[in-house]
């Protein structure tokens, strides 16, 4: 993504690419509601590319950041979770 739309990136800014980065998630979330599966695809690779665009704005590692999460939960480290459903602040 850096080497495709870095500099156009950049440029823009990281608001305006949180911006799109949530426009692009409410896209999935409606194909996810009503769509085909190649449309769910489709906006779940364009809400990555959102992801990477501001992994690589805010110079941070989508590898480092997804490591958090490579060896079961990070909060009660099993696998599967074992943590009481606690909702929206769970980790």
């Amino acid at each position: 993504m850096e080497k495709t739309y870095g500099l156009r990136d950049s440029e823009r800014g990281l608001a305006a690419t949180v911006a799109w980065l949530t426009e692009e998630l409410g896209e999935l979330a409606q194909a996810v509601r009503k769509g085909t599966p190649e449309q769910q695809l489709h906006e779940l690779g364009d809400v990555l590319a959102w992801v990477a665009s501001l992994a690589a704005q805010l110079d941070l590692s989508l590898e480092e950041a997804v490591s958090r999460y490579a060896n079961g939960c990070p909060r009660c480290h099993n696998q599967p979770c074992q943590c009481p459903d606690m909702s929206i602040d769970r980790l």
